[in-house]
């Protein structure tokens, strides 16, 4: 035995104190393996105490040596098992968690009894239908980087007469949203206001641009134009992936929407699973019936027509007359055609296949359309490309449903007399996307739906006030044999006849430039109050009295269940809705 110090008491002493054992402790003939008494420290562990406590040990030689080294070896090997252990318990509890992320492997049942694993989700969100709304949330959230999945009905270009007039407010969301490069090369045309017709007078009123930018404007051009160009911008994303399909229904488990189950063309059913679904398939949606309450009036029908090579009396502008028995519009799609919508109240149609529908339009509402403009509309009636569309309304009453979103057309709707669609369902997207952003798993449904309970509040300001000053002015703007009616119509072209606020504040409500309730409520009434005005002057009597009282009261019934269907507290006290404050859960 080699000692390193000589000083160093001798190793039997130290050992044997260290063991607390009545065994000698033999240098040169270590007890063989089973010699040790019960609960007898080993070699190994005399060895480790002895160097804990500062002593220095005997190098040992021999068959202690090799216990020594086999020990040291035995260490190295468990801990090199172990590393490598965890190291695989590391990636696979990664994996299995990546796969309940995706839902891969999650075992479904369906009611007749069977299961089977689900199918993967390869999408963040699926999107159903890809028209104005479809199109921008996809590129919106696929722009964000979410893998978004499109499917729509019909990929071709659609041919529709409506949708074809984009507010400078729907404008200034495009632009938000990055797609204003959409309305180039389809030859949009600017419109800067409008042009107001009654009896034989006719007065402008123009947007309130002055502090935008030049190349801010309203827009109007062909609805399937424009769409195609949000299809492509879309489609042009690597994670956005666009499909033709009729989605059937929506796929349910225990409440929750987990994704969509469609036809494709050739007749094969499939089914596509997402944490978030999003509906905006239009405004004859199949699907909205089990996300909201659907509560869809039609009081009347647009029929339409295209007039091609003549000048509208107001260049850039669109053309409103108030006829009888109900408004006319006029407004350029393209360079060469301007669109004319005649709106005709009721559920009931003239037949065109029997030509009822051509004399309509030529006895009554010839007569009433604007000198310059009367040759090329018969010329359009003659023609025979009739086009009809029934006018709808809905107000926005969502049940807040975990996987699930409404959008567009199948949630919310408003009399086209305004065009203020494309500015609602934009404005809905910008909404939706700042909601969004923050987020970066959609799997928790329960907790999302809770936090997307905030949209619904959020959207109102310019929801609502489009949406009421369609309605308000659908109603003030058709004849009516009811002589208040008849004084609110008229004070209502004289009041924007004025000038000033008392133009530019209403179009500025209609244009989406100034969403403010609160403002389209006041200037309502200030309308009322001018009519009443204007029959109490020279000389009030009974009669002009009696009938300045039922035109309050017939504007009071005109806008107050507008403003009741939207929610009043939703409108001018958004505050004091809990949701309006959620944030998105901060992991």
């Amino acid at each position: 035995m080699l000692v390193i110090k000589p000083t160093i008491p001798p190793v039997s002493l130290v050992l044997r104190k260290s063991c607390n054992s009545s065994a000698s402790y033999n240098r040169h003939s270590p007890p063989s393996p089973g010699s040790r008494r019960k609960g007898t420290p080993s070699a190994l562990h005399i060895y480790k105490q002895a160097l804990t406590r500062g002593i220095q040990v005997p190098i040992l030689k021999g068959a202690r040596a090799s216990e020594m080294t086999l020990m040291d070896n035995y260490i190295a090997g468990t801990f090199m098992v172990s590393l490598l252990g965890f190291v695989l318990f590391y990636v696979m509890s990664k994996k299995a968690s990546e796969t309940r992320r995706n839902g891969v492997g999650t075992p479904t049942c369906t009611d007749n009894g069977e299961c089977g694993a689900r199918k993967e989700s390869d999408a963040d969100v699926i999107i159903v239908g890809a028209g104005v709304a479809g199109a921008a949330l996809a590129h919106t959230l696929g722009k964000d980087g979410r893998r978004v999945r499109v499917i729509e009905r019909d990929l071709t270009e659609p041919d529709r007469i409506v949708g074809e007039l984009l507010q400078p407010g729907g404008y200034l969301k495009l632009i938000e949203l990055g797609l204003q490069d959409c309305v180039d090369k389809i030859d949009a045309q600017r419109v800067v206001g409008y042009a107001l017709f009654k009896d034989g007078k006719n007065t402008k009123v123009s947007y309130p641009l002055e502090n935008f930018s030049s190349d801010v404007s309203g827009r109007s051009f062909h609805n399937g134009q424009f769409i195609q160009r949000m299809r492509e911008k879309a489609a042009s994303l690597p994670n956005v992936q666009l499909e033709q399909g009729s989605v059937t229904s929506l796929l349910e488990e225990n409440g929750t929407v987990k994704g969509v189950q469609y036809k494709t063309k050739d007749g094969q059913e499939h089914k596509a699973y997402a944490p978030l679904t999003i509906v905006c398939d239009g405004c004859f949606s199949n699907l909205r019936r089990s996300l909201c309450n659907p509560q869809v009036e039609s009081p009347s029908h647009f029929v339409g027509l295209v007039l091609e090579n003549c000048q509208l009396p107001y260049a850039n502008h669109g053309h409103v007359i108030l006829a009888d028995p109900s408004p006319i519009l006029f407004y350029p799609i393209s360079s060469t055609e301007i669109r004319c919508l005649v709106d005709i109240p009721g559920q009931k149609l003239p037949s065109i296949a029997n030509g009822e529908m051509a004399k309509y339009l030529k006895t009554v509402v010839a007569p009433q359309v604007p000198p310059e403009l009367h040759d090329s509309f018969t010329s359009a009636v003659d023609n025979g490309n009739i086009r009809t569309m029934p006018n709808r309304t809905m107000p926005a009453a969502p049940y807040p449903t975990p996987g699930a979103v409404l959008l567009g057309d199948a949630f919310n709707m408003r009399h086209p007399l305004t065009g203020g669609g494309m500015t609602v369902a934009l404005s809905d997207i910008v909404v939706l996307r700042d909601l969004l952003r923050p987020l970066q798993n959609l799997n928790d449904a329960d907790a999302l739906c809770r936090y997307l309970e905030s949209f619904y509040t959020l959207r109102k300001p310019v929801a609502s006030t489009i949406n009421t000053l369609a309605g308000a002015l659908y109603k003030v703007f058709c004849a009516s044999p009811d002589q208040a009616r008849k004084e609110m119509r008229q004070a209502c072209f004289d009041y924007l006849s004025l000038g000033g606020t008392c133009s530019t504040g209403p179009v500025a409500l209609l244009s989406g430039l100034n969403p403010r309730p609160l403002s389209l409520v006041m200037h309502f009434f200030a309308v009322a109050i001018y009519g009443v005005g204007r029959l109490l002057v020279p000389f009030p009597s009974p009669k002009r009295l009696w009938i300045g009282a039922r035109l309050i009261s017939a504007a009071s019934g005109i806008i107050f269940p507008i403003i009741k269907a939207e929610g009043v507290r939703q409108m001018f006290f958004p505050a004091t809705v809990p949701a309006y404050f959620r944030a998105p859960r901060v992991k």
